[in-house]
């Protein structure tokens, strides 16, 4: 494989003949994927794409334009980055997408990726009345994706974005700003429900940390790149998870529902909670280890999560606080 850059630059040309090369090139150095693309080649087109500005979906027939030599030594410089720093592409291009939406990213925030997209897009129907949804909180919003979907999806709501991250509040501001939101989504800057006021909401949607520390240390770098904060969450991956759903009775209005993405760490919640009726929800277009539970539900169960231990309390046989 030609990888010195004088040469390639002088002897690819075509948008067709960068994609290739740069999907070769991820392949051989065994790059990790799971930040917006699957494949070598999808990557490889995402990176093409967004250096000569183009939508993803470009006309075959213009995959044989000759690129400028500027456009050239930029795509050079991204694939080279992409494999010796081992960061996601999001973060490269400072470009994602969810739910159909274009959202600036950066280290301070995951990179955009959730399932919840297809429920949003679909007005988490039919669980909730699409009209009647006046009030949403999005818990660990970090790049502000989730409440921004939300916002479009319910345009006469009020969407609170909470997270403990002021790096990423100022993401998510840029988002906000770059929607037009501001005068519907409100940011705040709170470990959970700490900081938010006695407002009652028909969603309470979240995309938490919920990787346990032994899945965490064995990720890949691409993985190591995005912030701890946003991934890690005990030993069990329940930490976060815990707090949520201890507090959520307060905050969800009759009628309303929770619904929480616990990805690997679904197991061991349902372990944690044998007693509680978790709706784990299908997508059509992939994605798993998301749950629904209605507020009855979590007002039934308001004391077992409110006392609920963690790990090492059960497994030291304690009693809850």
């Amino acid at each position: 494989m030609n990888t010195n850059p004088r040469s390639v630059l002088e002897t690819l040309t075509t948008v067709r003949d960068y994609i290739r090369w740069g999907a070769t090139r991820f392949s051989e150095a065994g790059v990790f994927f799971g930040h917006g693309t699957g494949t070598a080649l999808d990557e490889a087109a995402a990176l093409v794409m967004h250096v000569i500005r183009q939508p993803h979906d470009m006309p075959s027939g213009y995959f044989s334009a000759v690129l400028t030599f500027e456009e050239r030594e930029r795509i050079l410089h991204l694939v080279e980055r992409r494999i010796e720093a081992r960061v996601p592409l999001p973060y490269l291009t400072h470009e994602a997408w969810f739910a159909g939406l274009k959202f600036y990213v950066d280290e301070r925030v995951l990179v955009p990726r959730s399932p919840i997209a297809e429920l949003i897009e679909n007005q988490f129907q039919p669980w909730l009345v699409p009209d009647a949804v006046g009030d949403v909180l999005d818990l660990c919003t970090g790049s502000g994706c989730i409440a921004i979907a939300c916002a479009e999806a319910f345009p006469q709501a009020r969407v609170d974005a909470v997270d403990i991250s002021g790096g990423a509040l100022e993401v998510a501001g840029m988002n906000v700003r770059a929607h037009g939101l501001e005068e519907t989504v409100r940011l705040v800057h709170s470990d959970l429900y700490q900081q938010l006021d006695g407002s009652r909401y028909d969603l309470i949607v979240s995309n938490p940390p919920y990787v346990n520390l032994q899945e965490w240390r064995a990720l890949p770098p691409e993985y190591h790149a995005e912030p701890r904060l946003g991934l890690e969450s005990g030993e069990d991956g329940l930490d976060c998870i815990r707090r949520i759903l201890a507090g959520a009775a307060d905050r969800l209005k009759p009628g309303g529902v929770l619904v929480v993405e616990v990805g690997s760490s679904a197991e061991a919640l349902a372990a944690a909670f044998p007693e509680v009726e978790f709706l784990w929800l299908d997508f059509e277009h992939g994605g798993e280890g998301v749950f629904l539970l209605t507020a009855a539900q979590v007002e039934r169960h308001r004391k077992l999560f409110e006392h609920s231990p963690g790990p090492e309390t059960a497994a030291a046989g304690h009693s809850p606080p």
